[in-house]
């Protein structure tokens, strides 16, 4: 039986969307056009200002040079924190504006009251992009705030760039565990919003006569309004934890090890050199490292001045974490291994029988260079 058209459902069809990519509207509207400038967020704790957020300043200068802006970084600490200090070294790495909020709740990072801070500034000023970086403290407040910004957020990325085409924020990152390299936008949204990992980006020179202009503004948040309280900070020197991104010397190894036994080997070569070890995700699943060894996407990002690859083959999960070594030194039996593609140094033969002769000419080097400096 045939049913006549329902004149009160038609009329409840939502209208169509201006076209667009996929029928979206990717067209920024007024409001948005207005925010303008590149905002870094600036981590510290304890005094210190963590080496990630300098990093980002460096990069934001070159993404406000193409965009002919200003770069700002953004400081939020109690009254006893040294914020204009860092303010004043922020200048000196590319910044020209910073945004000071001071206020007794945001002594010692909590998710609440500096997702409000920060959210308030970015709705106050209207930055079009800003960086964080991708540290425990960084993911955790980057979400948060895009969340309740409702923009995008492009999370761990490897390289940050400028659309000409759209003026838009390019952020690269690594997908389907890392076998391939996307490259997102965020076109209809502000602000474009990502965070990158410690050493990835180049830490940038200091320019000690560079000043800029400090901004201060009040939070306006008590202590009754906020769930979490802090106990207490155990700080990362007394962990006992790897701190494999800031280790000048790696020796990693991979599968091609055969079995932990063998993985011993890599750290007899680590021992000899002074540095530290490293491993492949499927080293780390196998169990024969800790998970604070892994390098790569979903481990960690080193930039060594020595990076020793043993048994190795350098898929791009691996690559996009240690890439950005001064010096790689690959091993592997496979002449066709994708890691000679990147290595600046080959060593064709078994990891096996290469890694304990390089222990040994290492060993008797040193030993030879400690009696002739005696």
């Amino acid at each position: 039986m045939s049913q006549a058209p329902n004149p009160s459902a038609a009329a409840a069809a939502p209208a169509k969307r201006p076209a667009g990519r996929g029928g979206r509207n990717l067209e920024l509207s007024e409001e948005l056009k207005a925010y303008k400038g590149v905002w870094v967020f600036i981590e510290h704790d304890r005094g210190h200002v963590h080496s990630v957020s300098w990093e980002l300043v460096g990069e934001a200068r070159k993404l406000a040079d193409k965009l002919g802006c200003p770069v700002s970084a953004v400081l939020l600490g109690g009254f006893d924190e040294p914020l204009e200090k860092f303010a004043a070294e922020a200048f000196t790495f590319g910044a020209d504006k910073a945004y000071i909020m001071q206020d007794p709740v945001l002594k010692g990072y909590r998710n609440e009251p500096f997702t409000k801070g920060l959210t308030d500034l970015v709705n106050k000023y209207q930055p079009e992009i800003m960086l964080l970086g991708a540290t425990s403290m960084g993911r955790d407040l980057a979400g948060s705030v895009a969340t309740t910004l409702l923009t995008g957020l492009t999370a761990d990325c490897t390289e940050l760039n400028i659309d000409p085409a759209t003026r838009a924020l390019a952020a690269t990152r690594p997908t389907f565990g890392g076998s391939l390299y996307c490259t997102i936008m965020t076109l209809a949204y502000r602000p474009q919003m990502a965070t990158v990992r410690p050493r990835v980006m180049l830490m940038p020179k200091a320019d000690a006569s560079r000043t800029g202009e400090i901004t201060h503004d009040t939070l306006g948040m008590v202590e009754t309004q906020i769930v979490t309280k802090l106990l207490d900070f155990i700080a990362d020197a007394n962990s006992n934890k790897i701190n494999l991104p800031y280790a000048d010397v790696i020796v990693s190894g991979g599968k091609g090890l055969k079995n932990p036994e063998n993985f011993k080997l890599v750290f007899e070569l680590a021992r000899v050199l002074g540095g530290e070890v490293g491993a492949t995700r499927p080293c780390v699943q196998a169990g024969w490292v800790e998970a604070d060894r892994q390098v790569g996407q979903t481990g960690k990002t080193v930039r060594p001045k020595l990076y020793i690859a043993a048994g190795i083959s350098g898929a791009i999960q691996h690559r996009v974490g240690c890439e950005a070594s001064d010096v790689i030194v690959a091993i592997n039996t496979d002449v066709n291994a994708p890691i000679f593609e990147f290595a600046h140094y080959g060593i064709v033969g078994n990891a096996m029988q290469v890694l304990p002769a390089l222990t040994q000419a290492f060993a008797a080097h040193l030993a030879l260079r400690s009696r002739q400096v005696a």
